[in-house]
């Protein structure tokens, strides 16, 4: 199956864009971080603070992935029109696969930039298992979009990549979109209830 195809069956109007939340009436917003800050008084990088982040992002991850559920493993990469094929080395799938064959099973399409019109995107996306990937450094390398911390996505020319989790056997898509927050759909609110109650108090009230 195509990340396509799923989405066109479980979530027929959503486009797999950053603002999954604002397009799909079920889903949660939470904010990470608590109160602190990225940088301390002295100006430094505040590790106290990407030690939460990565620590909230995998409860919530856990909560919503077990290793044999089947998932889309999807990256949004941006590059201009102009630049043609001759992007660098993609690097937001080998570091974080074990097994390297994998790397022949990625799809890809490209489309319209939805904010750029001189942009264009292309979207890779992996059918594969939990169990497949090595889901705390992913994890940590998109909450350091903005930072000059390891591990990082590379290869990508025009920013950095967009990158989502897709749980196709419990119908949940989850989106980091850098240390600030995440955001979790569902098919129906069922879903993620026990998320919603065990991690109310990170949760972003718009």
């Amino acid at each position: 199956m195509k990340i396509n195809d799923y989405l066109k069956e479980r979530f027929p109007t959503l486009k797999l864009v950053p603002g999954i939340y604002h397009q799909w009436d079920v889903g949660i917003h939470f904010s990470l971080g608590g109160n602190m800050y990225q940088f301390n008084e002295s100006g430094a990088l505040n590790l106290e603070y990407f030690q939460l982040v990565h620590h909230q992002t995998a409860a919530l991850f856990n909560e919503l992935f077990e290793h044999s559920d089947d998932m889309f493993l999807v990256a949004n990469v941006y590059k201009h029109k102009t630049q043609g094929n001759h992007a660098r080395k993609l690097k937001v799938y080998q570091p974080f696969l074990k097994c390297k064959d994998d790397l022949y099973r990625i799809q890809v399409k490209t489309c319209q930039c939805p904010v750029e019109e001189e942009y264009e995107m292309q979207q890779f996306s992996l059918l594969c298992k939990r169990k497949d990937l090595r889901i705390p450094q992913l994890l940590k390398a998109a909450v350091h979009e903005d930072f000059p911390l390891k591990p990082r996505f590379g290869g990508c020319s025009v920013g950095y990549p967009d990158v989502f989790f897709v749980n196709m056997t419990k119908d949940i898509i989850f989106f980091l979109y850098d240390d600030r927050g995440c955001e979790v759909i569902a098919l129906d609110a069922g879903r993620i209830r026990k998320l919603y109650d065990q991690y109310h108090d990170w949760i972003e009230l718009d």
